[in-house]
């Protein structure tokens, strides 16, 4: 490995000295305060760890700085965690992709979902991504109160007719299905199955022993042009996106100021409320598909293959753009079409990204503290995921 000195600390392995660059290239474009982190494993080997920022004497505005282990908020990047315990449990024949999810959850049927499936909730296309009523602040972080007020819901349209992206609903309803048919909660199943045993960086419910690793999220600070941008796109106050992201309530959501919320972090609904390292995303992925730290990879090439098969692709009506899902995991093939057939993982609105592509044996992760414009996988995860698969697959 090669120690890289200055700004841009940390290791790559000897063929990735690339990526080492196009990080640094990244940081020296960025703000002065950026901080953020990479990590990458190739067929359980660990090829790059890697971040920069203030160190912990002389960190921005709250005197923290940041190392390979601070913890950022990662946003819909916890849908990955919490949908590898769904690929376990159906590896197991625990869970049955294709038995209603009303079977395990009676009151799932409300409103004409009876016969939704378990594969197609996590296809996004139950129609169940919010409730007319909305939630508070404080219910957003309660998973078992949004499954119980997401059942009673009708569906915002005909479920299996469309897709649309479950922002804030999917890791609750499947998580709901978890606990009924294990006694266990979803976050219990991770806990115990998947980050204790290798000791990842990344947590679904952050204890409080924990919380010294944590670096608040910083604002998006867009430039003129940017909030040109933003103002400018259309968010009606009774859109499917409004009820998505839960802004046609008296008290929208914001989601820069989720990760803040210690309530959020404690919780971490299994949506949006996990915190993590880049080398928690990433060593998640990398027990996924391969074999680390001398255990078996967790999910079956058969498993694996299935949860990363495209079931959903087209025009998503709640973003109203061309989106592609597989089960529970979104398809990073279609922003980075280099990415071998059957990757798949989730980004996150700050800018965090992750994934697996089992066909290179990689295993990627990256966090950074500013929430990025316009929000979801940052930008400069173009240029990194490109130089990491060109390492892996030279």
């Amino acid at each position: 490995m090669t120690d890289i000195p200055n700004t841009v600390r940390g290791v790559v392995a000897d063929g990735y000295e690339e990526v080492r660059d196009v990080f640094a290239a990244v940081v020296a474009q960025e703000r002065p305060d950026y901080a953020g982190q990479l990590a990458a494993y190739v067929r359980g080997r660990k090829v790059v760890d890697l971040w920069a920022g203030p160190d912990r004497a002389d960190g921005p505005d709250d005197g923290e700085g940041v190392d390979g282990d601070a913890l950022f908020g990662v946003f819909s990047s916890t849908k990955g965690a919490a949908h590898l315990v769904v690929a376990l449990l159906v590896q197991e024949g625990v869970l049955d992709l294709d038995r209603e999810v009303a079977s395990y959850w009676p009151a799932f049927a409300a409103g004409g979902k009876g016969g939704v499936t378990l594969r197609q909730l996590l296809a996004h296309q139950a129609g169940v991504v919010g409730t007319d009523s909305g939630f508070t602040p404080d219910e957003v972080a309660d998973d078992r109160l949004i499954a119980e007020r997401a059942a009673a819901q009708r569906p915002y349209w005909r479920p299996g007719t469309a897709f649309g992206y479950h922002a804030l609903t999917i890791g609750a309803l499947t998580g709901e299905v978890v606990l009924r048919a294990t006694g266990q909660t979803l976050h219990e199943v991770y806990e115990e199955r998947i980050r204790a045993p290798y000791g990842l960086g990344f947590f679904l419910g952050l204890p409080q022993e924990h919380e010294p690793r944590f670096r608040s999220l910083l604002p998006m600070d867009p430039t003129p042009a940017q909030r040109a941008v933003l103002d400018a796109s259309p968010d009606g106050p009774h859109t499917l996106a409004a009820i998505a992201f839960n802004h046609h309530t008296p008290h929208p959501t914001d989601l820069e100021s989720l990760p803040n919320s210690r309530l959020v972090r404690a919780k971490g609904p299994a949506s949006v409320g996990g915190v993590a390292s880049a080398r928690g995303l990433a060593g998640m992925y990398a027990a996924a598909i391969g074999v680390l730290d001398g255990r078996p990879p967790l999910l079956k090439d058969d498993t694996a293959a299935e949860f990363g098969q495209i079931h959903s692709h087209g025009f998503d009506v709640v973003a109203r753009a061309h989106k592609s899902f597989a089960l529970g995991f979104q398809d990073p093939t279609l922003p980075y079409p280099w990415l071998g057939a059957g990757s798949f993982g989730h980004s996150g609105a700050g800018g965090s990204q992750a994934f697996a592509d089992p066909r290179a044996g990689l295993a990627y992760g990256y966090t950074r503290r500013r929430f990025a414009f316009p929000g979801g996988a940052a930008p400069e995860n173009d240029r990194l995921v490109a130089a990491v698969h060109r390492a892996a697959t030279r």
